[in-house]
């Protein structure tokens, strides 16, 4: 009989956290020995199923025999990074010598750097990269972007005017650079040139309802002051079903980690997309979910065209990503960010620290609109929201967000475990990221 398993299959599996995917992947595995994507998937699945010895030995080997897939580089990174090792980035610089000629190896080691808070030596490889690539103007930007972010606001500034390069993405950052040098104005004046190319764009918005606020413009009002776009309200579920939840999401969490990329300073995070899991609490969740969002839609204020939110209250929305963090506390939290595939960002509060319940200390909160750190801007936030267990926190993902840390008191619950999910227009097409160094990296056959 034919094996009909197929990659797509395999890697649904994998999203949806079912123990089939590592014989999936064992099977695919056989037909085709020489896949490095196959290969990754089954370090993935490895790790799934609890097996971390096993994932990081499958993917060392991957990266020490296919040092150009960049994917497999990334996932290494991270669960070193999540296994507290200060080299984290170690496989980066080991595939860079063994394939010196791949300028995508560097662009992802940047990439790795930023997203551990880690500019300055982000910067510093991408000043390397853009010696040894200069055909690669990329690389300048990459540079521009994270000396920047550490403080270098003069060496990036040279870089910006030094850039001949008006793609939206560059135009972006520089504003983000302005709104750092205390310059609205200018950052405004770049942010309408990407929004006239790319009038979604959730990140150009973000960075406008900042530069708004520091002008004190009106519109910043308009934008993210209107009443109901930001909202705390009940879960529409019945009684039981938030413990139930928490039960099974504890379970998950003991197979999660601390990922790469993402705004988590501290805990876990699950993998793959939660609401494709086969449990069926997740299921019920997902159901009072929707009914609590088409609630929260329903006080929204009147459609508008212009604007990024508004311009799709009037049409069937979904979700896109669903995942569960777990912080438990020594100063576990969320750093400023956004969700830029997103139109309405969310946090569904499953557990509350004890600590949370003082408002003086509103330690655990969510705030929403305060300025990312790198901008070293002194904005506070717009809202401020306690957490209270069954309860949906609703906001545009245009606003900024983050949580202030929590640490472990005597004799309290030190644990704070949500569900969050981002939103989307039903009409939306797929996205993906920013374009980046070089040519697409893809994935070389293991020898």
């Amino acid at each position: 009989m034919n094996d009909t398993v197929s990659h797509d299959m395999a890697q649904q599996a994998l999203a949806r956290g079912d123990p089939a995917a590592l014989a999936l992947f064992d099977r695919l595995l056989a037909r085709d020995p020489g896949n490095a994507r196959l290969w990754l998937g089954k370090a993935q699945a490895l790790e799934l199923a609890g097996d971390r010895r096993g994932a990081r030995i499958v993917a060392q080997q991957i990266a020490g025999q296919a040092p150009g897939f960049t994917a497999a580089l990334t996932y290494l990174a991270g669960m070193l990074l999540a296994a507290g090792e200060p080299d984290f980035a170690a496989p980066f610089r080991q595939a860079a010598a063994r394939a010196p000629h791949d300028p995508n190896i560097p662009a992802a080691h940047v990439e790795a750097l930023a997203a551990a808070d880690l500019s300055a030596e982000a910067a510093a490889i991408a000043a390397e990269a853009r010696t040894r690539f200069p055909h690669e103007p990329h690389f300048a930007l990459l540079e521009a972007i994270h000396a920047g972010a550490a403080g270098e606001w003069d060496r990036a500034d040279a870089l910006y005017a030094a850039l001949a390069d008006d793609r939206p993405q560059r135009l972006l950052h520089e504003a983000r650079h302005r709104l750092r040098g205390q310059d609205p104005l200018t950052a405004e004046h770049l942010l309408a040139q990407v929004l006239t190319a790319e009038p979604g764009d959730i990140a150009a918005w973000a960075l406008r309802g900042i530069a708004w606020r520091l002008a004190d413009d009106p519109r910043a009002a308009w934008l993210h002051e209107q009443a109901g776009l930001v909202r705390l309200q009940p879960l529409a579920a019945r009684a039981g079903l938030i413990a139930e939840a928490a039960a099974l999401l504890r379970d998950l969490h003991k197979a999660a980690a601390l990922p790469l990329g993402q705004s988590l300073r501290g805990g876990t995070q699950t993998r793959g997309i939660l609401f494709q899991r086969s449990e069926p609490v997740l299921g019920e969740l997902h159901a009072a979910i929707r009914a609590t969002l088409e609630a929260y839609r329903a006080a929204l204020p009147p459609a508008d065209a212009d604007h990024p939110l508004l311009r799709h209250r009037d049409v069937p929305w979904r979700l896109a990503g669903s995942w569960s963090v777990r912080l438990t506390g020594g100063g576990d939290h969320h750093t400023a960010h956004i969700h830029p595939q997103g139109i309405v960002s969310s946090a569904l509060y499953i557990v509350v620290p004890e600590e949370a319940q003082d408002t003086g200390q509103r330690q655990g909160w969510l705030e929403i609109g305060r300025p990312p750190p790198d901008l070293r801007l002194t904005l506070e936030p717009l809202a401020v929201i306690g957490p209270r267990e069954g309860h949906l926190a609703l906001f545009p993902s245009t606003l900024y967000h983050g949580t202030t840390p929590f640490g472990a008191q005597p004799q309290t619950r030190c644990e704070r475990l949500t569900v969050a999910f981002d939103v989307i227009d039903v009409r939306a097409a797929p996205t993906s990221p920013r374009a980046g160094s070089g040519p697409a990296a893809g994935a070389s056959n293991l020898l």
